[in-house]
């Protein structure tokens, strides 16, 4: 095992050998191998990984096989052999690429003697999920969904990358079209499944939220016998839920929220500008514990996660402690301490993905952010994507909590933001321009010492160009 491997925190023992793998995908391995990893990506490869040379709709691994083995790669998986390639080098050679990784995930999860929590919503699974992880890991080795790996390559992947030893699984399962998540957790059969929420999110794809819910309810398809679902009870959608989980045969239903019936109620939280405290009673034991991020909604699904320790059968207690620790994910709340003019802005990154709930949410915790002498609260907002055909009506709709969260100065990109720009009194307009590199400089150009600058929008609208723009004006790229 290479140097490298251990000090990027990665397995120490073989994940696979060319016999096993072999055997697994009914492949064909052309010398003998053991691989540490897994990747399907030839620029992130560590040394010791196993590549599968997979094919996309703009792009086909097998061009990237050579660059792999050259990396380290301790053997690539291909369905064919580019003509490029010297004789005597590791293959797997097999039939389908993307079945063989698939394959691959299968095995590995039926061996497994983890327990296993699998977790999708409209938003908050990724944080959900990180939070899992973290406070699972002082517990047992923890195996879990790197980033948001969670689509119909990154499963199969995290599930072939999971060792031996694994104690929990935690695993992400996105969507934005109805079947997907069904074919993801009968892979995964998770032991827990946590529904974080279902809102109007990839509407462009559904007609309606609650076509939304019957799609995330399809998590309970790949659920083990006895497995336990974790619900959001002040959801509208809860029912449904409930009695979709109850036709799949699981007779196990976990609740949460500030609903007097809820497993996990929360009883009071205090909110602040970079933490929360929390006053709750999970299953009749009333805990009191802080959590290192801000926002309510981080207060909610930490009740789903508190749940879901309760129902894997490890430590609750200890659970909530470790959520005082929580840290920010990239572009998903992390601060930065710039120095701009002389004096300090903060800058807060949101700009990984959006919608209107998390949006609003993101308000709320810029809300709570006092500004320094002289300087206000901003906020630099990109479309929100997949919308269908009301887009333009919820961004316009965002005037309300930007209000409501008394923000001064609201910048916008794109073409659906256009009507937001149209919905806000004219005090409050920064400016607006067609993309995010276009408004870039004139963020840039209007940030003063004592201001909080809140970035969001969804992946598509690029706005992590704005934070790029903003971090390269300070001298102080710290985090806050």
């Amino acid at each position: 095992m290479s140097a490298d491997r251990a000090d990027h925190g990665f397995a120490t023992a073989p994940l696979w050998t060319s016999e096993v793998a072999a055997a697994a995908t009914a492949g064909r391995a052309t010398a003998p191998w053991q691989a540490f990893g897994v990747s399907i990506d030839s620029r992130t490869l560590v040394p010791g990984d196993l590549f599968v040379a997979l094919v996309g709709p703009r792009f086909d691994g097998h061009d990237f096989v050579a660059a792999a083995l050259a990396a380290g790669a301790a053997a690539a998986v291909v369905h064919r052999v580019p003509h490029d390639l010297p004789p005597g080098l590791p293959l797997l050679v097999v039939g389908d690429t993307f079945e063989a990784l698939t394959d691959l995930g299968q095995v590995a999860r039926m061996h497994s003697r983890a327990r296993v929590v699998a977790v999708t919503g409209s938003v908050g699974k990724t944080g959900t999920k990180e939070a899992l992880i973290h406070c699972l890991a002082a517990q047992g080795p923890t195996h879990g969904t790197l980033g948001s790996l969670n689509n119909h390559w990154g499963v199969p992947l995290t599930l072939a990358r999971m060792p031996d030893d694994t104690a929990y699984g935690v695993f992400e399962l996105g969507m934005n079209h109805a079947g997907e998540i069904n074919a993801l957790t009968r892979q995964v059969k998770p032991d827990v499944g946590v529904i974080t929420t279902v809102a109007p999110v990839h509407l462009e794809f559904f007609p309606s939220v609650e076509a939304i819910a019957e799609a995330k309810a399809e998590l309970f398809d790949g659920m083990t016998a006895n497995g336990t679902a974790v619900l959001n009870r002040d959801n509208p959608h809860f029912a449904r839920l409930v009695a979709a989980a109850r036709t799949r045969g699981l007779s196990r239903i976990r609740s949460f929220g500030r609903h007097p019936d809820a497993d996990a109620r929360l009883t009071d939280a205090s909110l602040h500008a970079t933490s929360s405290a929390v006053t709750a009673t999970v299953r009749g034991r009333r805990l009191q514990y802080g959590i290192g991020l801000p926002g309510e909604h981080w207060v909610v699904n930490s009740l789903a996660v508190l749940l879901a320790v309760d129902a894997l059968g490890a430590d609750v207690i200890a659970a909530a402690g470790a959520l005082g620790d929580l840290t920010p994910i990239k572009g998903r709340g992390v601060r930065r301490r710039l120095t701009v003019g002389g004096g300090a802005v903060v800058l807060i990154d949101e700009s990984y993905n959006a919608s209107p709930v998390a949006t609003e949410a993101a308000l709320q915790v810029l809300a709570r952010n006092q500004p320094g002498p002289g300087g206000r609260r901003i906020a630099v907002l990109g479309d929100m994507l997949e919308l269908g055909r009301e887009a333009v009506e919820f961004h316009a709709a965002l005037a309300e909590p930007i209000a409501a969260a008394a923000v001064d100065l609201v910048f916008t990109a794109g073409p659906l933001t256009a009507a937001l720009d149209a919905a806000l009194p004219a005090a409050r307009r920064g400016g607006h321009a067609a993309d995010a590199a276009a408004l870039a400089p004139i963020v840039t150009a209007a940030v003063r010492p004592g201001d909080v600058v809140l970035v969001k929008g969804s992946a598509g609208s690029r706005m992590a160009v704005v934070v790029a723009a903003l971090a390269a004006l300070g001298t102080d790229p710290g985090t806050t």
